[in-house]
């Protein structure tokens, strides 16, 4: 649909935007992600793993690269669930860390990071949108229960079968491979 075509790099188009700011000066996105991270290891404690990155300033870069990576995959239609997936779980702490407007003493600070705040979150509503957007195509949970039930009705139409025929077990054994065949094949893709 030309809607989606036009809709997903719009959207990305900031991500891949701040990503590459993020990129160019790592140290002064990782001063505003700082208080959040200290919190976040408070909280954590011993319980996070060695080999994870905590310094800022790595996290920021990691975090650039994702919302670099992540935006081009939206932008250009490739695994785009996915694609809006990462980028919600970039925009999160970005948001968190960066637009703290309730921690604010001055009015028109405040009001400023309150704007940048829900401008965020009107992103993250896209990105949910994009994540559940399945182009018109059932989903798979759908597409599962539709098969699990067509197989099991091809299943009790064969025991009928097989009792109709007087028992001959053997005849049904032999087709009920090929009729579970079928029955998925009608249901998937």
């Amino acid at each position: 649909m030309i809607l989606r075509r036009i809709a997903r790099p719009m959207l990305a188009g900031i991500f891949v935007w701040g990503g590459v700011q993020a990129l160019r000066a790592p140290e002064a996105h990782a001063e505003a992600a700082k208080p959040l991270l200290d919190q976040a290891a408070a909280k954590a404690g011993d319980r996070v793993p060695q080999q994870l990155a905590t310094d800022p300033v790595t996290l920021v870069k990691i975090d650039g690269a994702v919302k670099v990576v992540a935006g081009i995959m939206l932008a250009t239609n490739r695994m785009p669930r996915l694609a809006a997936l990462l980028l919600s779980g970039s925009l999160l702490p970005t948001t968190l860390a960066a637009h703290q407007f309730w921690a604010e003493k001055d009015p028109g600070q405040r009001n400023q990071q309150l704007q940048h705040f829900l401008k965020n979150a009107g992103l993250l509503g896209g990105l949910m949108l994009a994540v559940a957007d399945t182009e018109g195509r059932p989903s798979l949970g759908w597409r599962a229960r539709r098969a699990g039930r067509t197989v099991q009705n091809h299943m009790h139409d064969l025991g009928e079968w097989a009792h109709d025929t007087g028992g001959a077990v053997g005849g049904a054994v032999a087709a009920a491979p090929r009729r579970a065949r079928k029955a998925l094949a009608d249901v998937l893709p």
